[in-house]
């Protein structure tokens, strides 16, 4: 389909059976409103989940329960293409031309592989960790992707991609090979914080599961979580993220969810206290993921129903990427295979 919207491209790991809060609201999200702007791609990035151990069977049931959810969030397979990563094999195999087009010393100055080597000790890093960011530029140019919608901390993912499209397209000219992508960062977005560290982001990796709301958890249980969930020192329930973390991270989810400004919700806790907050917020989640949790059941209910939608997705991927990859292959040298 043609079409003269710009082509943004994103994606999310299969790392459990359920995303958080801070998934939806940091990216999923944003990526729904997209679909009406743009000519969105977004995909269940399973290659990448790889670079620590899995489990088969536990992967591809994360597989299929993150690609219910997205549905369940409000992806709309008739406004994006969503798609499994390795359903498209020109991920792989123009990884392996970028891996060959970037420096060691641009792969090792990543700040996450730094970040996560350091936390796993030598002996347990993968060289697939070490190369993801390179996978991860394969990824976008494939799609000759216009924008990618990340975070603030994502922003260095972007320009290792610039940095190596316009490498190939300089060595490989005269005409460029591939659209030279910027990041689409959403300053509004909202920021998502522990329940039990109200300074650290919410986060599959924390350290207490109590700070962490997921999306198909029972009711009840995140219910306690809200419940329990750290705030400050005094009573009076106002925004200020400094000297008030808890709190202004309830009240910000609170807003998030409802749609109400934090104003207006500081102006509706006038005089009351912290349990106030604590049993709205609980009351509110609930009553917004219900729908969520039930587009989502419907879709791991249908198995059938699951996979046109990713066969749909992954062809529709697979006609834009294969006609990248050939144009790479050429532009590289590599001999024409003869049908």
């Amino acid at each position: 389909m043609v079409t003269d919207r710009p082509r943004v491209l994103s994606g999310i790991q299969p790392t459990s059976g359920s995303f958080h809060l801070g998934n939806y609201l940091g990216a999923v999200r944003q990526w729904v409103a997209l679909q009406d702007s743009h000519d969105a791609y977004y995909m269940v990035v399973d290659l990448h989940a790889i670079t620590v151990e899995q489990d088969p069977a536990t992967l591809r049931a994360n597989t299929r329960a993150s690609v219910a959810q997205l549905l369940g969030m409000g992806l709309d397979p008739e406004r994006c293409t969503l798609f499994v990563q390795s359903h498209v094999p020109e991920h792989a195999q123009l990884g392996w031309v970028m891996n060959c087009m970037a420096g060691f010393g641009e792969a090792a100055r990543m700040t996450q592989f730094k970040d996560k080597s350091a936390k796993q000790g030598s002996d347990r890093t993968t060289v697939g960790l070490f190369t993801y960011p390179i996978l991860q530029v394969a990824d976008i140019l494939l799609y000759q992707a216009d924008q990618v919608p990340v975070g603030e901390d994502q922003r260095q993912h972007v320009e290792l991609t610039r940095d190596l499209a316009e490498r190939f397209n300089h060595r490989y000219g005269p005409q460029p090979t591939f659209t030279v992508p910027s990041p689409y960062i959403l300053k509004e977005t909202a920021k998502v914080f522990d329940l039990q560290d109200p300074t650290a982001k919410m986060s599959k990796s924390a350290s207490s599961a109590k700070g962490l709301v997921n999306l198909l958890d029972e009711p009840r249980v995140s219910a306690k979580k809200f419940r329990s969930a750290v705030t400050d020192t005094g009573t009076v329930v106002s925004f200020d993220e400094k000297e008030k973390p808890g709190v202004s991270n309830l009240l910000g989810i609170y807003s998030a969810i409802s749609g109400r400004s934090v104003a207006e919700l500081v102006e509706h806790f006038e005089g009351k206290m912290y349990g106030a907050l604590k049993t709205e917020l609980a009351d509110a989640f609930s009553e917004w993921v219900a729908p969520i949790q039930e587009r989502t059941q419907a879709y791991l209910d249908d198995p059938a129903a699951l996979d046109e939608v990713l066969a749909r997705g992954a062809e529709k991927a697979r006609s834009v990427a294969s006609e990248t990859l050939a144009t790479v292959y050429d532009r590289i040298g590599f001999l024409a295979a003869k049908r």
